[in-house]
């Protein structure tokens, strides 16, 4: 099938591009890599007035490493720099790791870190990654810049705070020194949505976790921190009783809904697994670092 009609425009600067979304009355949507959008509209399930390609707006395509550890990223960042970009690897490797799964190369060649946080899909992997490492992102929109955590960010299956006449143009990843990390997920198929994912990072002291993070998505809809698994793990070593600690609170938590790919109950029992591997991976990782020589 072929898109409805709609007008294009291709902006030079962020300020041009609020501009053209204040003046179609958000009824123009914003393209970069389109690998989420042009399949929606081909379907004619949105029929936008107007395009609003941001790929000529300079300045948004970066990757700059901050004094204090972190990291900021230009929503015009493809996925596929975000998997091989040297700081990212260093400082972030679960979410280097995390966009290996990113569909196929094509896509990760195209797709957008801005794109897919924008559209807010709830079994992509990027969302689900940024409430993990506790991203804030930056929105510029009619009324100036305003800063949005993750965990605030993402409303709903496809749904977010960004207003329609609002830009995301960067995400800021805080520092994070971690030991251990881990990224695991399921799909039926090689480069298909997942039907579940999990993410984890932990720093090893003294042989027991601490500042243990884990986030899983696919089980709702939007990604999901969870809390009384997180605190079923800080301050103990990770063996076998604390894992299955962790899985029950995540399988407790998480509210999948039923679908042709499986049932509510399959995907509780899923991401459950997937818990276990990424707990086992990711204390495995933060005792051998741990035991490095400094």
């Amino acid at each position: 099938m072929k898109p409805a009609a709609f007008e294009y425009v291709r902006p030079t600067t962020v300020a041009d591009a609020i501009a053209t979304l204040v003046a179609y009355h958000g009824e123009a949507k914003v393209i970069a890599g389109g690998q989420s959008l042009v399949p929606v509209m081909n379907f004619r399930l949105l029929a936008p007035a107007a395009l609003v390609d941001i790929n000529g707006i300079a300045g948004l395509d970066f990757i700059t490493e901050t004094a204090e550890g972190g990291l900021r990223i230009g929503a015009l960042v493809r996925h596929y720099r975000l998997m091989t970009a040297p700081a990212v690897r260093v400082r972030f490797p679960v979410l280097a790791e995390a966009m290996r799964h990113v569909a196929h190369f094509a896509i990760r060649n195209r797709g957008t870190i801005g794109g897919s946080l924008s559209h807010a899909d709830p079994a992509a992997e990027l969302p689900m990654m940024a409430v993990l490492l506790d991203a804030t992102f930056r929105v510029v929109g009619p009324s100036g810049m305003r800063d949005v955590a993750a965990a605030d960010f993402f409303q709903g299956a496809l749904a977010t705070a960004l207003a329609k006449d609002e830009l995301l143009t960067e995400v800021l990843l805080p520092p994070r020194a971690c030991t251990g990390w881990a990224f695991h997920e399921f799909a039926q198929r090689a480069g298909d949505y997942a039907l579940a994912a999990v993410g984890v990072t932990l720093t090893t002291i003294d042989g027991r976790a601490a500042d243990v993070r884990l986030a899983v998505m696919g089980v709702g809809e939007t990604p999901l921190r969870i809390a009384a698994a997180e605190a079923a793990l800080n301050g103990h070593p990770i063996d076998a009783e604390r894992i299955a600690a962790a899985v029950a609170a995540v399988r407790a938590a998480v509210t999948p809904s039923n679908d042709l790919h499986g049932s509510a109950e399959y995907r509780r029992h899923l991401v459950g697994g997937l818990v276990g591997r990424a707990l086992e991976d990711a204390w495995g990782r933060g005792q051998h670092q741990s035991q490095e020589p400094a």
